[in-house]
């Protein structure tokens, strides 16, 4: 059984992408041992958004980051139609010398990190850690449907703007709308029909799970569903804010996050001491 699902451009055919375009590593500054952490970016996003974070990351957190297909230097790939399309380049792509990886999702990356979880587990490899950000578990169905192939361009338009993430700008301006819709619309479609229907407990790491308390998409009690996905321990933690409650709180958040990835790899430590 393939770890995650096939049918990304590298199995077609395709010449596979360079890792270092699908995986960004921007590492921590500090000496000594590091861990790591994994991003995978919501529906529509991208790597450049997530790159702030570190500035905010301490020094001993290698900070990895997901680019999708359709966006930066795999602007010319096909775009994606299954999940597998996603985490299949990033599993294949990872840096070998990661230490104490920690994968994180947002939204719909939280499921692309979910699949990634998955496949490393299946070879051997399982992350120290999950954290879901903002996301239903991925065994039940999309609480918030989009519906992209049903929609005009101004209509998605709107539907991105209401959910925020995205910068309006962007948006707003006819050619770098034209560039990043499809995409967009490549994201949405996958998050709308994926629903994980494997065995229960798949992954055996500790999990964190994080949501809005004024989320319209994802509502709280679809976040306490993750802890069924596990046989670690798993911690929910809910701020205020709505789908993108973060950036608002991006130092608070970022500590959470922190913390998470430093007791995964002061758990390893204590392991192998």
């Amino acid at each position: 059984m393939n770890p995650v699902p096939s049918n990304s451009p590298c199995g077609s055919g395709a010449p596979a992408p360079a890792p270092e375009d699908v995986v960004w590593s921007l590492p921590g500054t500090a000496a000594g041992r590091h861990a790591s952490l994994l991003v995978l970016p919501h529906a529509g996003g991208n790597a450049h958004a997530y790159a702030p974070w570190r500035e905010l990351l301490p020094g001993d957190v290698d900070l990895l980051l997901g680019q999708y297909p359709g966006r930066g230097a795999r602007f010319t790939e096909p775009l994606p139609q299954r999940i597998g399309d996603l985490a299949g380049p990033i599993v294949a792509s990872l840096p070998e010398d990661a230490e104490d990886l920690v994968v994180l999702g947002h939204s719909m990356g939280s499921l692309v990190a979910f699949e990634v979880a998955r496949a490393l587990t299946e070879l051997g490899r399982p992350p120290r850690a999950l954290i879901a950000s903002a996301c239903r578990a991925p065994f039940l169905p999309n609480p918030c449907l989009v519906r992209p192939e049903l929609l005009g361009d101004d209509e998605l338009v709107a539907a991105i703007k209401a959910r925020g993430g995205t910068d309006d700008a962007i948006l707003d301006e006819p050619e770098l709308r034209e560039i990043v819709l499809p995409s967009i619309r490549a994201d949405f479609a996958i998050d709308d029909v994926y629903r994980y229907g494997g065995i229960a407990q798949v992954l055996d790491c500790p999990l964190t799970v994080v949501g809005g308390a004024q989320d319209p998409v994802v509502p709280v009690e679809a976040l306490a569903r993750w802890s069924e996905v596990t046989q670690g321990p798993a911690a929910l933690r809910v701020l205020p804010g709505g789908h993108f409650y973060f950036q608002d709180r991006l130092a608070e958040f970022l500590a959470l996050i922190a913390a998470a990835v430093q007791d995964a790899a002061g758990a390893t430590s204590r392991q192998f001491a």
